[in-house]
Order: C-alpha cells, then sequence, then structure tokens
C-alpha cells in the first residue's frame, strides 16, 4: 500500500508483494497512487525518481517486479516567476521600454525545462513591478522572442502602452531585425529570399518546418558576406539574414531549407559540417546555433524616437569566424 509523504522532499513509498505485482509498472503506479498520472508517473521515471529496493527504475514499460518502491515527487514550482540577481546587458532603458542584449543560454521567460534563470526572472529584479502585464504572469513585458540559444538584441516593454505600440510594429513588420548566421556550406545564389509558409512539424512535435498549405506566411532576406574554404564550394559561410516576418525558428529553418542550416544548430543541422569546421567548432566553444540577433532598430512606440542597436558577434561567434578564416 502507499504511504503519506515521508517528509518535506515528497517521497512516497509502495511495498508490492509478489501476489500484487503485475502488469506495467507505469499503469500499476498509477493505478496504487491516484494522486499521480500515468502520465506524471512515466515522467518521473524519466527523471529518475523512482526506484525499487534502491535501484532505479528506467523503463516505464517494464513488468512489475515485487519489491519497496521510492517515489520522489519534486517540489512545485511557482507559476509566477521570482525575481532573480542575473547580470543583464543594457544597452537601452526608459520609463517605457528596456533592450537587452541577451547572451546564449537564457531563455526569454518560464517554460517546462526553464522555470529559473530566465530573462523574465533577471527583468523583475532589474526593473521591479514595471514591467507590462499584457503578456501575461509568465511573461510579462516580452514583445518578441529569440531562442534560449540565440544571442543579442531584445526589446522588452515596461509599460502596456509600450507593448501595445510595438506589439503593432512587429506586426506591421515595422520593425528593422537583422541576424549574423555562419552555415553550413554557402546558400546559393549570394543574395535573395527565401519565402515558405512555417508550421509545427508533423513528423516531430519540437521542430518547426516549412509546408505547402496552412502554417504562417514566413519571409527571410539573405545576404552572403563571407565564405569559408574553397570560393567554388565553400565550407562555410558568415550570412546577414534581414526579417520580414518573425515565426518561430524561421532563420534557422529557412537556412536548413536550402540545405545549408546554421552550424551547431541540434535541431536543424542534419548532415555534419566538414572536419575542418567540425575542429574550428569545437576549438571555438560553440555547442549551439551559430546565430546572433546583430540588430534591432524601431520607432519608439512612445517618444517617436527612432532607435537602433547594434550588438557584436558574442565571444563562441566571433572566435568561429576567426577560425574559419583560416580555412
Amino acid at each position: 500500500m502507499a504511504s503519506e509523504p515521508e517528509d518535506d522532499e515528497g517521497v512516497l513509498t509502495l511495498a508490492l508483494s509478489a501476489d500484487e505485482a503485475y502488469g506495467r509498472i507505469d499503469k500499476l503506479l498509477a493505478a496504487r497512487l491516484p494522486d499521480l498520472s500515468r502520465a506524471r508517473i512515466q515522467a518521473l521515471i524519466g527523471e529518475g525518481r523512482v526506484s525499487r529496493d534502491g535501484a532505479p527504475v528506467t523503463d516505464v514499460s517494464a513488468a512489475a517486479v515485487a519489491g519497496d518502491y521510492r517515489i520522489a515527487i519534486p517540489a512545485p514550482v511557482s507559476a509566477i516567476p521570482l525575481p532573480e540577481a542575473i547580470p543583464l546587458s543594457v544597452l537601452f532603458e526608459d520609463a517605457h521600454l528596456i533592450v537587452i542584449d541577451k547572451p546564449p543560454g537564457i531563455a526569454m521567460h518560464p517554460a517546462p525545462g526553464s522555470e529559473t534563470g530566465t530573462l523574465v526572472n533577471a527583468l523583475l529584479h532589474h526593473c521591479g513591478e514595471s514591467l507590462s502585464g499584457i503578456g501575461g504572469v509568465a511573461r510579462p513585458g516580452i514583445v518578441h522572442r529569440i531562442d534560449k540559444e540565440t544571442s543579442g538584441v531584445v526589446v522588452v516593454a515596461k509599460t502596456d502602452a509600450a507593448h501595445q505600440g510595438l506589439s503593432a510594429l512587429f506586426a506591421e513588420h515595422d520593425i528593422e531585425r537583422v541576424y549574423i548566421a555562419f552555415t553550413r556550406g554557402a546558400p546559393r545564389p549570394d543574395k535573395g529570399t527565401i519565402e515558405g509558409a512555417i508550421a509545427r512539424s508533423s513528423h516531430d512535435r519540437k521542430k518547426m518546418a516549412m509546408v505547402k498549405s496552412g502554417g504562417r506566411h514566413a519571409i527571410t532576406h539573405y545576404k552572403v558576406v563571407r565564405t569559408f574554404g574553397p570560393q567554388e564550394k565553400p565550407l562555410a559561410a558568415r550570412v546577414s539574414c534581414q526579417l520580414e516576418t518573425g515565426r518561430t525558428h524561421q532563420i534557422r529553418v529557412h537556412l536548413a531549407s536550402r540545405g545549408t542550416p546554421c552550424l551547431g544548430d541540434p535541431v536543424y543541422g542534419s548532415g555534419a559540417p566538414a572536419a575542418p569546421v567540425r575542429a574550428a567548432l569545437e576549438e571555438a566553444g560553440l555547442a549551439r546555433q551559430a546565430l546572433h540577433a546583430a540588430v534591432l532598430g524601431f520607432v519608439h512606440p512612445v517618444t517617436g524616437e527612432p532607435l537602433r542597436f547594434e550588438s557584436p558577434l558574442p565571444p563562441d561567434m566571433a572566435r568561429l569566424e576567426t577560425l574559419l578564416g583560416k580555412l
């Protein structure tokens, strides 16, 4: 039978006799622990939080075996982000908005798997309660997003008026957004436009994909700034990408559709780059997609002042360019 939690850590124990052990372990535990769904049990097993007689249970579909089971339930995470003293690189700030140069590795806002350590947590500490509430409790002030492992310039609204004004600018594509990408090979021609609707992949729900019907219209203008390796068949390239629209993973999906994905992209970078490029990636310490939001320009939604911000390449991408330049 199941016990109440043993202590403040939220540990449940369940003793199964040989007569009681039957069927799949995830299904049996869910039946014996009515407060936990089968999906929750599976997640806890996947996180290594379920053990039998001191040994971890690793296979959710394994047959139940008699023994003493221990289920460690993590403390619940607050749905309301908390302020965290995370350093911020502030490019501009007034009473209405704040512009940040975001480093790679920090998510924009709390989400499953990134509940803390996000830009929102940092902004709550920096700005106090002066963030626009339009984005909701979990996303105060967030008007647009860049991926967790993408670095560069982002703007966040501190007032509802600024939030509404910025949202209108993004909706009307009246924002200058330029990204720098380092790609496997070089897209052809050297300058052009990639246009194609983007939607959630039907094969992998964690990925986006270009689709022939449905999806959201997406346009990326690109220009090859520099190539590396043999000119007739470059091993890599520095590509400037200007967004006309802003869809989830847009640049990464569009560049991959040309067979020239961002270097280091763990999701869309199918196919390994040439050995010299792999060596450069390793030496540069770049363990993410080589993508940087370099320019953000817009008219201040409250004051009407033209604003334009540029961010230099972060150290890992700058080092990568130096190494690629030696190919």
